[in-house]
């Protein structure tokens, strides 16, 4: 049985949710977004807090219904908080040479390539550059936000043995010693 489908969810100020048949959309100060939900869950909507549970299902069906409930509760708590507050990864650019721009939707990145790249941003996702070095990728979509800055950390993952490369601002990364003669 999940535990995790067991927590509800307190739906802040200025946050309406909408539960239709299997469609759940949640809007906010940001924006809005929608959700599909498993047939088997039922979320129930009582002064602001979010109650998720099964449907009447067989026994042997149980455990997969209660893995549902699971996922459609942090999936919802995912959605209720980037309509609220939003959601952001902060990149770091490590190396000699390697600098970031944001200019509207492009983001143009110095990689130590022979040619500048050019990531063109999705659909409700910026990108900040405090510093040439420092990227901040904002959305009130989690699953876009993570796709869009493991995107831009594809062109030039860390290598391990000086550390250069794209990462993330909490990543480590496991050095390797030189080759010794």
């Amino acid at each position: 049985m999940s535990r995790i489908a067991k927590s509800p969810i307190e739906i802040p100020a200025g946050v309406e949710v909408s539960i239709n048949d299997t469609t759940m959309s949640v809007k906010g100060k940001l924006g809005q977004l929608q959700m599909e939900v498993h047939p088997s869950v039922v979320i129930t909507n009582t002064e602001n807090v979010l109650t998720f549970d099964i449907a009447k299902v067989d026994k042997s069906d149980q455990k997969k219904a209660w893995a549902q409930a699971g996922t459609a509760r942090a999936n919802t708590a995912n959605l209720v908080q980037g309509v609220s507050e939003g959601w952001e990864k902060k990149l770091s650019l490590i190396g000699v040479g390697y600098r970031a721009k944001s200019m509207g939707k492009v983001l143009d990145l110095t990689l130590g390539f022979s040619h500048p790249v050019k990531y063109n941003l999705p659909e409700g996702i910026t990108a900040e550059t405090p510093s040439q070095t420092e990227i901040i990728v904002k959305g009130m979509d989690k699953q876009k936000v993570g796709q869009a800055a493991a995107e831009i950390r594809a062109y030039r993952p860390p290598e391990p043995y000086k550390g250069k490369g794209v990462r993330y601002t909490d990543e480590y990364v496991v050095r390797k010693e030189a080759k010794k003669k």
